[in-house]
């Protein structure tokens, strides 16, 4: 991530890469819901949940690359995209450790950088800056982990296919969790230098 704050190009609510945003963020508390159904004794609903997943990650390249190409950044798209992307993340590490398809420290691990970037985010914002930019890096570590997760929910039963899912699923949770961490580093070390540099102006 990067601190650097990106020209805003537009003060519009209804552009077609915030709809996106905003469609993602509906999508996150009904994948959780088709994921936890056999938990509460319903039907198995896999299939949909990686519709819903399939859906976002396609969402999620697309409002980036639209708001770009039209001109649309803006201030409330700064905040809804890594939001959801976030959202995305927690609820599926709750809905498959609560399946016990990950193992609990997996989930210890992505939610420990999420504690540490929050704290961060904090302090920039007491220093007067505003929301980061997600950077080449943070998007990358995210789409791993976009890519392990509904393949490791594949990996589920017996059989070649199952078993494939699994070798690449555990490989991107792995490079996910990797890059995932080493964004969150990146933007801590950032934000150390820029109290830094606002201690030593004053």
């Amino acid at each position: 991530m990067e601190v650097q704050e990106t020209r805003v190009q537009t003060d519009r609510v209804l552009t077609i890469p915030n709809i996106l945003s905003m469609a993602r963020l509906v999508g996150v508390p009904v994948f959780l819901w088709l994921i936890l159904r056999p938990e509460f004794g319903g039907p198995k609903s896999d299939g949909w949940a990686l519709l819903v997943l399939a859906f976002s990650g396609i969402s999620d390249y697309l409002d980036g690359k639209l708001a770009r190409r039209w001109n649309q950044i803006s201030s409330l798209g700064r905040i809804l995209d890594p939001a959801a992307d976030r959202l995305y993340i927690l609820s599926t590490l709750v809905g498959l450790t609560w399946r016990e398809i990950l193992p609990w420290w997996l989930t210890a691990v992505l939610v420990a950088r999420e504690l540490m970037l929050g704290v961060a985010v904090l302090v920039l914002r007491r220093h007067g800056y505003g929301p980061p930019q997600v950077n080449f890096l943070g998007k990358a570590a995210t789409f791993n982990l976009m890519y392990a997760f509904p393949l490791l929910l594949l990996s589920q039963g017996d059989g070649w296919g199952h078993t494939i899912a699994a070798i690449f699923g555990w490989a991107f949770a792995g490079w996910g969790t990797t890059l995932y961490w080493w964004a969150g580093i990146l933007y801590v070390v950032q934000v150390r230098r820029l109290v830094r540099a606002d201690a030593t102006a004053d």
